[in-house]
C-alpha cells in the first residue's frame, strides 16, 4: 500500500471518530499542536468536574414550570468527589421542602459530574420530554446539587412518585466534557440497584439530539408505567425503539442501558 493510500485511510478514520488516532508526529515526538489540544481536553474535563451548576438560572429558564431546590449530604464540591456516598442521600435539612404526591413521575436536574452540561442540555430535554406527557400527573422539577443518580431513589420515594428521572452530567472525558445522561426508575426507593434502572447517554451537540432523547425516554416511562418495571426486563422490551425514535444525521443511536456504567454515578 503506497503512502498516499495510507494517508487517505487515516483521513477516513479521522472524519468517523473523534478518537485520538493520526496525530502525527515531529521527530520521535507529538507535534506540538496535538499536545495542546490535548492539554486543553483535559483542563476542559477537570473544569467540567469542579465546576457548579447555576441552579438559579436553569429555574428561570424552566419558568413557569414549578422547581425545588435540594442539596445532597456532600456539602461542598471536594467532599462530593471523595465521598460518593453522600452524594446518594440528602442532607438533613435537605433545601425546599419536598412536596407529597402521588405523582405519576418527578424529574430530577442533577449537576453530577459535569456542570457545564446540565446547564446546557437539561432545559431543552425536558422541553422536548413534557409536552408528551399529556394526562400524566407530574411533580415540580427538583433541582438537585451536588447529586449522584441515586439521589433520586430518595426523592422520588419521598414524594410518592411512580417513576423518578434524573438529568445528570455524565463523568467527562477527553473528547466530550458536557454530555447530559437520563436515569429511569421506577418505584423509587432508598437500595435500588443499578440493574433496576434504564440509561440513555451521550446527550450533547455531537451525540444523541433533544429530539431522539426525548422520544426515547418518553416511550421508555410509557412502557415502565404499563409494566410497572424499568431497568433490565425492560431493556429486553425495547428493541424496535432504535428504529422508531429519531435518527438526526448527526446523532449517534439511542443508547439503552440498565446501569449508570460509570457515566453519572
Amino acid at each position: 500500500m503506497s503512502r498516499h493510500d495510507v494517508d487517505k485511510l487515516w483521513q477516513h478514520f479521522t472524519s468517523v471518530s473523534r478518537a485520538r488516532i493520526a496525530l502525527g508526529r515531529a521527530g520521535d515526538a507529538l507535534p506540538t499542536g496535538r499536545l495542546l489540544e490535548f492539554a486543553y481536553a483535559h483542563a476542559s474535563a477537570r473544569d467540567a468536574v469542579a465546576g457548579r451548576a447555576d441552579f438559579s438560572a436553569i429555574a428561570a429558564r424552566l419558568e413557569p414550570l414549578a422547581t425545588v431546590r435540594v442539596r445532597s449530604a456532600a456539602a461542598d464540591r471536594p467532599t462530593y468527589l471523595r465521598r460518593p456516598d453522600l452524594g446518594r442521600k440528602l442532607a438533613d435539612p435537605p433545601g425546599d421542602p419536598l412536596p407529597a404526591g402521588p405523582f405519576d413521575a418527578v424529574f430530577v436536574v442533577a449537576d453530577g459530574l459535569s456542570a457545564r452540561a446540565v446547564e446546557m442540555h437539561a432545559v431543552p430535554v425536558l422541553q422536548g420530554v413534557l409536552p408528551r406527557l399529556a394526562g400524566w400527573h407530574l411533580g415540580p422539577v427538583v433541582l438537585a446539587e451536588q447529586a449522584r443518580v441515586a439521589l433520586g431513589d430518595q426523592i422520588g420515594a419521598a414524594m410518592g412518585a411512580a417513576l423518578v428521572v434524573v438529568l445528570i452530567g455524565e463523568r467527562p472525558g477527553l473528547s466530550v466534557p458536557n454530555s447530559l445522561g437520563l436515569y429511569l426508575t421506577y418505584a423509587p426507593r432508598i437500595g435500588r440497584s443499578d440493574a433496576e434502572r434504564n440509561c440513555i447517554s451521550n446527550i450533547h451537540a455531537d451525540g444523541l439530539s433533544y429530539a431522539a432523547a426525548a422520544e426515547t425516554l418518553v416511550w421508555l416511562m410509557t412502557e415502565a408505567r404499563r409494566l410497572r418495571l424499568s431497568g433490565v426486563a425492560l431493556k429486553e422490551d425495547a428493541g424496535a425503539l432504535l428504529y422508531a425514535a429519531p435518527k438526526p444525521l448527526d446523532s449517534a443511536p439511542a443508547e439503552l442501558r440498565s446501569s449508570e456504567q460509570q457515566q453519572g454515578d
